[in-house]
């Protein structure tokens, strides 16, 4: 008894208990997988919070799950990951395993799960629509929206739509306005014809002209036409021909008649494959290391009418079988086809109840198995461009704002022109001007100046003339500036060139900057004190590379110009010897010494008796 507290104090000894804990991944592989019925049907994996991160369908729902659980050497990084998080399985039993790609890809589209094989489809495809209301109007809309209205597409291509809404007005007076038809409001006269009924574009529903139950025969064949139906319109049409002709209104005959001229027309422009293929799916299917390429073509009676192409991004270890099933589902759905032969490049295990799949070795489905194929390759030659030329244009808005932010200037650098003046002792000074685009030299704008006003060995005088002429000229012009002028020079070549800009009314308008050779030193106009760009800075090589690229332009212009002068005095002083009689010398005997040493023989057969005697008279 303990006397202070009043209680029993029992003293209790516990043996020591070991306690295991089964991990999340051992429980559901011996608690939950062995209770998964072997039917066919779809899977799905939840984390830890409840969210789906994978679906997947199976012809034995046990043996598939089972599988991510009892090879954990043979699976990827992304799938032992994938395993790592799996919280919860839950599954959906289904009658076929066609019936399971079929839910797996509703549910892919619903929930995006992380894991899954992603579409890759960012634009917004144009339907044609057929709105419900008691006269429909047919329209293209980007915008599906579900208000009982039927809707045929998408259409990968918007101007093989219009073509297609056209051909449908062409045959069939539609109305294009929005007024609410009703029999009421038709009865009250609230409406009048537009213009569209006065030139035969429609029958003029809004005043009553034309009944509903003609109007709706109308769009039933335009669903016909839609569909790629056009078969079931020719009859209709042949139908009405004889009937009208046979109650002796010829007129309607011959209207019928030039409607069914204009689906002939139409079908001859169509890509006619075979009289006898009637309606067919072909997928043509290429891989890379990351997505799958699916190519769709659908054919009916006889005709190619659509043709459209999805890409499908990895996530995990999907077979080609996989992603071919995953696309093809996606796509027959999408394009509302239940065409009941369907073409693809290899075996995919798929038992479906309502179609059937054909591997072709020759013959008219294997041509356009190989067409599917060429499309695809078509796409990806295509999407490797315009991914290049969106890296080019990256890499130049890049290159353009690196250089402003490191000069501190107001706009991004597209355009560079850059001068340097070239003269030796004074004799034959030139200028150059280079431009550079982008970071890159744009060899099509170099221009050569020769310097007219400057007297002897004055690069300050020579730069600020070349300089004024060259942007008082791009003003006169109305030509665009560039962002940024670089001048060859410290800060009296840079002073002179702000002389000129201001002269020419440009300065202010455009950045100028110096670059002096010895230490690369960057002078700003009105500061002593040059800046210092890092040696391994995009912008100090792009500025090297149009300094040195103006000086090399100008030097070879120069020494073009003291040879020709160096040529000018040696020959073309001879009184009756012009430039193309000095060429052809010069050709023949390679130098003026030579010429000299010449025959008077070999110089008559050269050019002739007349300016061969001038020539030997003037060097003997």
């Amino acid at each position: 008894m303990c006397l202070v507290c009043n209680f029993r104090v029992v003293i209790v000894t516990y043996e020591k208990i070991t306690f295991t804990i089964m991990s999340r991944k051992d429980y559901l592989k011996s608690d939950i997988i062995p209770h998964i019925p072997l039917q066919p049907g779809v899977y799905q994996y939840f984390d830890v919070d409840g969210k789906i991160i994978y679906v997947g369908k199976a012809k034995s729902l046990r043996k598939r799950v089972q599988s991510y659980f009892n090879r954990d050497k043979d699976l990827s990084g992304k799938t032992r990951v994938l395993v790592s998080r799996i919280h919860e399985i839950k599954y959906i039993v289904v009658e076929t395993e066609f019936d399971a790609l079929l839910l797996e890809n509703n549910l892919i589209k619903k929930y995006q799960p992380k894991y899954n094989i992603q579409l890759r489809d960012d634009k917004t495809y144009p339907w044609i629509c057929i709105k419900n209301e008691r006269f429909p109007r047919v329209f293209s809309t980007r915008n599906p929206i579900k208000d009982g209205s039927i809707y045929f597409g998408p259409y990968a291509s918007g101007r093989m739509m219009n073509t297609l809404l056209d051909f449908v007005r062409e045959l069939f007076p539609l109305r294009t306005c929005n007024f609410d038809l009703n029999q009421d409001n038709i009865e009250q006269g609230k409406f009048k014809v537009c213009l569209d009924y006065h030139i035969g574009k429609c029958k003029g529903p809004c005043e009553g002209f034309q009944s509903e139950d003609d109007y709706r025969g109308n769009i039933e064949q335009i669903k016909h036409i839609l569909k790629g139906n056009l078969k079931s319109v020719s009859d209709y049409l042949k139908e009405n021909m004889a009937k009208s002709a046979t109650e002796m209104d010829f007129e309607m005959a011959q209207n019928f008649k030039e409607k069914l001229d204009i689906i002939q027309r139409y079908q001859s422009k169509s890509t006619v494959v075979s009289s006898s293929i009637k309606n067919l799916d072909i997928f043509g299917y290429e891989e890379d290391t990351k997505k799958a390429y699916i190519n769709f073509l659908k054919v009916i009676d006889g005709a190619i009418i659509q043709s459209h192409t999805i890409e499908l991004k990895k996530q995990l270890d999907e077979t080609p079988e996989d992603l071919l099933a995953a696309g093809m589902i996606e796509l027959r759905d999408r394009f509302d086809s239940n065409s009941r032969e369907i073409i693809v490049p290899f075996v995919v295990d798929i038992e479906g109840k309502n179609f059937e799949m054909k591997v072709p070795q020759r013959g008219d489905r294997k041509n356009l198995l190989e067409l599917s194929q060429r499309n695809l390759k078509y796409y990806l030659l295509d999407k490797k461009k315009r991914n290049e030329s969106i890296k080019k244009n990256k890499e130049e808005t890049g290159i353009a704002k690196i250089i402003q932010n490191d000069l501190n200037l107001k706009e991004p650098v597209h355009r560079i022109e850059c001068f340097d003046n070239s003269n030796f002792q004074g004799t034959n000074p030139v200028a150059a001007c280079v431009v550079f685009e982008n970071g890159k030299p744009k060899n099509s704008d170099y221009r050569h100046y020769k310097v007219k006003t400057v007297e002897g060995p004055d690069d300050f005088a020579s730069m600020r003339e070349i300089v004024y002429r060259r942007y008082k000229r791009q003003v006169d012009e109305g030509n665009k500036l560039p962002q940024l002028i670089v001048i060859d020079g410290g800060k009296g070549q840079l002073s002179a060139a702000v002389s000129a800009l201001k002269e020419a009314g440009v300065y202010g308008k455009v950045a100028i900057i110096g670059i002096a050779k010895r230490l690369e030193e960057i002078f700003f106009p009105g500061d002593s004190i040059p800046i210092y760009l890092d040696k391994t800075s995009t912008t100090l090589k792009v500025i090297q590379h149009c300094r040195n690229e103006a000086h090399r332009f100008g030097i070879t212009f120069h020494r073009d110009l003291r040879s020709k002068n160096t040529f000018k005095t040696a020959l073309q002083d001879i009184d009756g010897i012009g430039l193309k009689t000095a060429q052809v010398l010069l050709r023949k005997f390679k130098s003026v010494k030579k010429i000299e040493e010449a025959s008077f023989d070999e110089l008559k057969a050269e050019v002739g008796k007349a300016k061969a005697e001038v020539v030997y008279a003037h060097f003997h």
